[in-house]
């Protein structure tokens, strides 16, 4: 095991003055499990595979167990990759694609059948060593790719989408199954994913990227409950927290017909920043449905049902919002949901509700 560390380190490619990944500051502790998400575009798997050695860093460093691994060819840097299209070898058995690293490096038969026997029984894959990728199923070629990483033992996993491929039952059981893995190997771990559910359930610890620039690390739960920004906000949850532009009022901030209390200290972090509006975050399940026929009056457009809960999908009267493209999310109860057409008034719970700077979109408070 090792730790990692990005020393504000760079990738730009020619003929594009916007760095891919810039000046990234980020450590890995020895044993964790980080993940990097963020939108298509944003940096992470060119940060991953800056670390893996297939990308040049341009500027600044890294480090892998205290060594400056930036010029080293990747062969060098005791680094395992587990690939998006899992990059097996149609020709070989399991066995053989789980060894061949071991072979290359000179390993002897006995050795590497040992090996690969081992890490077998930790992916439940002894019945299919001599099997072809060809009759194996999306999950299994996915834990083949993952026993070739396990059986080198190296300092770090470097994982990129590894489950991208699969179908959405699927990739939920092997995400929970790839966790309990890295847990009880305790390797250090760099997933690249732009799942954000995928990364809040998997991850010890979250970076989230956007354009190349590291917004926020912090646990999944702090991510959640305090987005240092209103990007990390909006793309940290689903659905998605609501933000909509809010007018500054006594008592509050005006959101349609409604007055939504703020926190002494966002009013007191507004005031200093000579602000008149603030960009409102509440997250769709803060709300309940208002008793005193006051409230937030949302126009019912969709219904989405989903067993226990149903998602609630409207416009704020009383506001410019864009329905078609910014719908406003409520979360009920799915046995009592209303009906498409309907509106409906709905409070939020005091204390959680968000406020950034409209301008730059910085946490308030």
């Amino acid at each position: 095991m090792a730790g990692v560390q990005y020393l504000e380190a760079s990738r730009i490619y020619a003929g594009n003055p916007t760095p891919a990944v810039n000046k990234l500051d980020l450590e890995v502790v020895e044993g964790e499990f980080m993940v990097l998400v963020g939108p298509s575009g944003s940096g992470k798997s060119t940060a991953l595979r800056m670390l893996a050695g297939l990308e040049d860093v341009d500027q600044g460093a890294i480090h892998i167990g205290g060594r400056d691994v930036s010029q080293m060819p990747p062969k060098d840097r005791d680094i395992a990759m587990v690939f998006q299209n899992y990059a097996l070898y149609p020709h070989m058995s399991v066995a053989e694609n789980m060894g061949f690293a071991l072979k290359l490096k000179g390993v002897s038969k006995e050795d590497r059948r040992a090996k690969v026997v081992e890490a077998a029984k930790l992916l439940d894959l002894e019945a299919y060593l001599d099997r072809k990728p060809k009759a194996l199923s999306g999950g299994q070629r996915q834990r083949v790719a993952m026993g070739r990483a396990i059986v080198r033992e190296p300092s770090v996993f470097l994982m990129d989408e590894p489950l991208s491929n699969l179908d959405a039952k699927l990739r939920v059981e092997t995400r929970a199954n790839i966790a309990a893995l890295q847990s009880r190997l305790g390797t250090t771990t760099l997933y690249v994913t732009h799942d954000q559910v995928e990364a809040m359930t998997m991850g010890h610890r979250v970076a989230v990227l956007k354009d190349g620039i590291l917004q926020q690390v912090d646990t999944p739960r702090n991510l959640y409950d305090a987005p240092r920004n209103a990007f990390v906000a909006a793309f940290i949850g689903s659905p998605g927290m609501n933000l909509r532009t809010a007018r500054l009022v006594d008592g509050g901030a005006q959101l349609g017909s409604s007055v939504v209390p703020l926190r002494r200290e966002v009013v007191e972090a507004a005031s200093r920043a000579n602000l008149q509006e603030i960009t409102l975050g509440i997250r769709p399940e803060a709300f309940s449905v208002a008793t005193d026929g006051e409230g937030i009056t949302v126009d019912v457009q969709l219904v989405e049902e989903l067993g226990a809960d149903a998602y609630v999908y409207g416009k704020v009267v009383g506001t410019d919002d864009d329905s078609v493209t910014k719908h406003f999310v409520v979360r009920f109860d799915g046995r009592v949901p209303p009906r498409n057409g309907d509106t409906i008034q709905v409070v939020s719970r005091h204390g959680d509700e968000h406020a950034f700077h409209p301008e730059t979109g910085e946490r308030l408070g």
